[in-house]
């Protein structure tokens, strides 16, 4: 085990890793951020920041020096930093599951190599790939390999031309053309897992998107319920065949009462910010446990809960020196409502600042109250 006061070391600036050091301070470790920005929400609260690129060979060795193990807060860090440093400390999860998950290309071909559910696809790294995918691909859509999150780096494309477009406006770089489906749902299950293989998943969630960004989830999840352990089962053979260690979470696909595995992030996630405030042990706490060898916490619910996303676009722009904060009153005075802010520097249309979390007995009354608080901050249903 690696106990505190050590030192942990944490590729990734952003809120994930703000919620990972929190954790970790109260457990008693410090913790050394490399994020190239100087404004990061985790860089902002880390006992030292470096703020320089992730391939820095100086901040590399500095890391290397300074910590008794590495993780990542996202999972587009340069895959070959963390095999260096895993030369000298563990890294956990390690950089070929983080590559996995880090190209669909590589993704789609672990899912299917292992036999994992997953919607119909081709790589398209050519024209000629888009002239030869099959034709039961299309209407689809057409994603980066790499980079794309929260609905960029997509476009739906209705047959091969519009296809071949988009190809064009991604600039050739290597893509994934998936079918479209018919989603009944979207669900994630976010796990975590030792050394020794030893799994505590967290109650799924339900989740809604809004212009391609996570709007609300739901835990645990009120519908498919018949498919909830099913889900578990599809997320722990995903880390296992990863040799996972950390916390993962999957994002599933429900189409005509069947599971599809969308994504899989080597990370905590979105989806599973309701912990902070619904569980025994939250995500973060998790992944601090899995790096430093400790036993994994209870992943047990102790609350329903309904998880709200906060993007910039309810800030109000008045120039960079007067942006005006939304009328948190309202939502504080709302029993049983949890606030988390992430601290980000500047608010932008579509960039997560924060969330609110609504927690309780009553699951219904939960659900009530959420729909309320979000109507009443100003979130609309377009």
């Amino acid at each position: 085990m690696i106990l505190p006061p050590a030192t942990l070391g944490l590729l990734g600036g952003g809120q994930l890793g703000r919620y990972f050091i929190m954790a970790a301070r109260e457990l008693g470790y410090r913790v050394m951020v490399l994020d190239p920005d100087r404004h990061s929400p985790a860089g902002r609260i880390a006992d030292e920041h470096l703020a320089t690129a992730y391939d820095d060979q100086h901040a590399l060795d500095h890391m290397a020096r300074s910590c008794a193990a590495v993780t990542t807060e996202f999972e587009s860090v340069p895959s070959a930093a963390l095999t260096y440093l895993a030369g000298f400390v563990p890294v956990r999860p390690g950089a070929e599951a983080v590559a996995i998950c880090q190209n669909r290309c590589m993704e789609k071909d672990f899912l299917k190599r292992h036999g994992l559910p997953h919607a119909p696809y081709a790589d398209i790294r050519s024209e000629d790939d888009v002239g030869n995918a099959p034709a039961d691909l299309f209407p689809g859509i057409l994603k980066l390999a790499s980079l794309g999150y929260d609905g960029k780096g997509q476009a739906r494309v209705r047959d091969r031309d519009d296809a071949l477009a988009a190809w064009r406006l991604f600039k050739g770089e290597a893509c994934v053309l998936e079918r479209t489906m018919a989603l009944d749902g979207e669900l994630s299950v976010v796990l975590a897992r030792d050394e020794s293989g030893k799994v505590q998943c967290f109650p799924a969630s339900e989740n809604s998107h809004r212009h391609g960004i996570l709007d609300i989830s739901i835990a645990p999840a009120q519908a498919f319920f018949g498919l909830l352990d099913s889900a578990e089962q599809l997320a722990c053979d995903i880390a296992a065949n990863m040799a996972y260690i950390g916390t993962l979470s999957v994002e599933f696909f429900v189409v005509q009462g069947q599971l599809y595995v969308n994504e899989i992030a080597p990370r905590p996630h979105n989806s599973g910010h309701y912990t902070l405030d619904a569980c025994v042990t939250n995500q973060f706490e998790q992944q601090v446990r899995a790096l430093c060898g400790l036993p994994l916490g209870d992943a047990r619910n102790h609350s329903a809960a309904v998880m709200v996303n906060l993007l910039g676009e309810l800030w109000t722009p008045g120039g960079d020196h007067d942006i005006r904060e939304p009328d948190w009153r309202t939502l504080l005075s709302m029993p049983g409502l949890k606030l988390h802010l992430y601290g980000k520097h500047r608010p932008r249309p579509g960039r997560k600042m924060g969330h609110f979390t609504v927690i309780g007995e009553d699951s219904a009354a939960v659900h009530e109250t959420a729909m309320a608080a979000r109507a009443a901050i100003g979130i609309g249903n377009e």
